[in-house]
């Protein structure tokens, strides 16, 4: 990790088509430079440019040029910096490398993870229950698709978790057959949307749920958690 204090800034200007064993240049320097602990990098484009070649390259509106210039920047250690430009030379092939004394006024810092237990409402152990919702894809609640409105009220009830899937063929009440075909999506796909939290949990949820699904079909089932780990969130994440 970066500390404040002297560093090196690395630019390498490639074009866009350029590749390196046949997979694009600056794909192949992100991956050296991520596997090999580089701080950060970050990959520009422009929109306008000449090269070695003078030949100026630029987007259109009808054509997109594969030749526009793409520059791959990443800060880090004067020490760390010798070890990789053997290998950043080779990858870049016709490409331009440029090497600048810098400053780190403030170097970047890992978020910090809640030093608080998670809430007691995400802890399940053992008996739980499981909540199946089968919707049509093109069902609707308050002018949005009704299963995006399902996942964001358990979401705001603290439902542990949910999962969305998209049947590929299936039919419903009215037994029409749906399923998707070559070239063509179907509106009214199966859509079916699995949770699973406690009994108390999934029940209080049960009236948003009859209030949501004005046609469909809920399940409810007991099941066993072997595991279920929990992924502490950042206090600044939403």
């Amino acid at each position: 990790m970066l500390n404040s204090g002297n560093a090196v800034k690395v630019s390498i200007y490639l074009s866009e088509g350029s590749k390196h064993h046949g997979v694009p240049a600056y794909s192949s320097i992100l991956d050296f430079l991520y596997y090999r602990g580089v701080s950060g990098a970050t990959v520009l484009k422009g929109i306008a440019g000449f090269g070695a070649d003078h030949h100026m390259h630029s987007a259109g509106v009808v054509e997109i040029s594969d030749h526009l210039p793409l520059k791959v920047e990443f800060i880090e250690s004067r020490e760390k910096v010798n070890e990789l430009l053997g290998k950043l030379e080779e990858l870049a092939g016709s490409g331009l490398i440029e090497v600048q004394e810098t400053t780190v006024a403030k170097p970047a810092q890992l978020s910090k993870k809640k030093s608080a237990a998670p809430p007691e409402h995400i802890k399940i152990e053992g008996k739980a229950r499981m909540m199946r919702i089968y919707i049509g894809e093109s069902d609707r609640w308050q002018n949005k698709p009704l299963h995006i409105a399902l996942v964001e009220a358990m979401r705001a009830n603290d439902i542990a978790g949910v999962t969305v899937y998209r049947g590929i063929m299936g039919y419903g009440a009215h037994r029409r057959i749906h399923k998707d075909k070559p070239l063509h999506l179907s509106q009214d796909s199966s859509i079916m949307l699995s949770a699973v939290d406690t009994e108390e949990k999934l029940n209080a949820f049960l009236p948003l749920v009859d209030q949501m699904v004005e046609e469909g079909l809920v399940v409810l089932s007991d099941v066993d958690i072997i595991k279920y780990s929990h992924r502490a969130l950042d206090h600044e994440q939403p």
